[in-house]
């Protein structure tokens, strides 16, 4: 296994204008993150496990937890091990009989399993290569190593953006409003109701 790299859940984060959840996992021994898109109840399965809440019934896969369990296979890891057309694609591997059985799964699958499996999580090397994400990579080196200021407005500019509401709030006419002969309506002081 000399191309996998072994990751972590950095956290789970949900995207306020869609209902997929991304799942940043961080390289253990390195500063990269590779994000992936999960859908709610995947993240839900995930966050449930990392919290190590106790359900009144097994959820999915706890289920399949169990399953391993009931015919003597262990879960050893899970893997990322392509990234294709934007899809990422996943094994369990386990231990059953002697021989490794490496199982196709999401992601997500996979790593709702290892989380309570306790076993690792696997990247491919091009995985990585092709989707890690390393923090302040994509700006230059002079922009990342100089603090940005941002210039408060001169009072000139601040006023020239404010007198747009100024010229509108000089055209109103608050007098005309208890006058039913300029605004147009009865007023409620003077006109009796019908």
């Amino acid at each position: 296994m000399p191309d996998m790299i072994e990751v972590m859940i950095d956290s789970i984060r949900v995207h306020l204008m869609a209902p997929q959840r991304v799942v940043v996992l961080k390289q253990a021994n390195a500063d990269r993150y590779l994000t992936i898109w999960v859908g709610p109840y995947e993240a839900e399965a995930i966050t449930v496990a990392l919290q190590e809440v106790e359900m009144v019934r097994p959820l999915t896969h706890d289920l399949l937890k169990n399953i391993f369990t009931a015919f003597n296979a262990r879960v050893k890891r899970v893997e990322i091990v392509k990234l294709q057309d934007e899809i990422f694609y996943g094994n369990i591997v386990a231990e059953a009989g002697g021989r490794e059985i490496h199982i196709d799964s999401r992601p997500s699958d996979a790593i709702a399993i290892a989380v309570r499996a306790h076993v690792p999580i696997l990247v491919h090397q091009s995985v990585m290569d092709e989707a890690a994400q390393v923090p302040d990579q994509d700006l230059p080196e002079s922009a990342a190593s100089q603090p940005r200021e941002i210039a408060a407005p001169s009072p000139e500019e601040g006023s020239d953006r404010l007198s747009v509401f100024k010229d509108f709030i000089d055209k109103l006419d608050i007098e005309d409003l208890d006058n039913p002969d300029k605004s147009g309506g009865p007023s409620p002081k003077t006109d009796p109701p019908k």
